[in-house]
């Protein structure tokens, strides 16, 4: 067994794109339930109209500045549309609604009739909205090895945006560790525990909601374009599993808790990729294949997450009094 292939893969989760996205993408998530209550099962949709937004609008040729506002514009428009009519909903139905809502833009982004916009079903490829962002690196051209990873500096799955991604976590949770304890996070907490004693001293639950909302949304809409600065944009890769994964993320760490959603994404995925890694070095591939593997990993985490949820459903961080639904 190759354990140096082993350990460095698995732990090469700990710094990847993808893990700072989804941890962007907790972070919003924790804002709308674990402080404010709300069933959100649509983070997948703020995600994908922030790739959108950053990918049409740089393939147009805006700065990256513009691009960054286009994409939090368009989460901004789509918390007004969703939230004004649906926050008044209960935690079941706004599940629902937030859960169609987010199906309903993967539809429209692979629509053939905004083929020319979107790619459709292909989605847009990363020649097309990466350029600008990998010219802004400072770091020099090549290749970088530190400890167990090489990776190029700018281009791809790059150092560089690691480098921007991880940088964009650490002021997402220093934000979060702000308004958790600010007089705003308070409101939002007692929305949370009990909406209506929140209204009687005067309180606008939903304006508090909608402000909850955005700000959550917005954070989906910088996880999704980090989600797709190393790969395309393709709409059936932010569909619905990607909420749910966002979901495991955090209940995983732990709602309600500052570092929860980075604890959780780091765990999840080094315990997944490990868990494959080790079966494909420990069970021929006459036994089982490459794809059974990848589903079997899944079972493997999910079964752990399953008794992790049961013997302990307040997460790794998480204070089971803090949470209504804990209690």
């Amino acid at each position: 067994m190759d354990f140096t292939t082993l350990i460095g893969n698995s732990l090469a989760q700990l710094i990847a794109p993808t893990t700072a996205a989804y941890v962007l993408a907790a972070i919003g998530l924790n804002l709308h339930f674990g402080m404010t209550g709300m069933l959100n099962m649509g983070q997948a949709g703020f995600m994908l109209l922030g790739a959108y937004g950053f990918a049409v609008t740089q393939s147009m040729g805006w700065n990256l500045f513009a691009s960054l506002l286009a994409a939090l514009a368009l989460a901004a428009i789509y918390a007004v549309l969703l939230g004004i009519p649906t926050l008044k909903l209960g935690p079941d139905y706004l599940s629902m609604v937030t859960l169609a809502s987010a199906e309903i833009i993967r539809i429209i982004g692979r629509s053939t009739s905004l083929t020319n916009l979107t790619g459709g079903s292909a989605g847009i490829s990363p020649q097309s909205f990466t350029q600008q962002f990998e010219a802004a690196s400072p770091l020099p051209a090549g290749r970088t090895t530190f400890l167990l990873w090489t990776y190029s500096n700018n281009t791809a799955n790059s150092w560089w945006i690691r480098i921007v991604g991880w940088t964009v976590v650490l002021i997402a949770v220093l934000l979060t560790w702000r308004w958790f304890n600010s007089p705003w996070g308070r409101v939002l907490k007692g929305i949370r525990e009990d909406q209506n004693a929140v209204r009687s001293l005067g309180k606008s639950v939903t304006s508090f909601k909608l402000q909850s909302l955005f700000i959550g949304g917005a954070f989906g809409a910088l996880a999704g374009i980090l989600f797709v600065l190393p790969r395309s944009v393709q709409p059936d890769s932010l569909g619905r599993q990607v909420t749910f994964y966002t979901w495991t993320i955090l209940l995983l760490g732990g709602a309600a808790t500052i570092l929860g959603p980075v604890l959780g994404s780091c765990v999840l995925w080094v315990l997944l990729t490990f868990t494959k890694e080790l079966m494909r070095q420990t069970i021929p591939q006459t036994l089982i294949s490459s794809n059974q593997i990848e589903a079997l990993g899944w079972i493997i985490v999910g079964i752990a997450l399953m008794c992790l949820v049961i013997f302990r459903p307040q997460g790794m961080l998480g204070d089971r009094k803090e949470l209504a639904f804990n209690v």
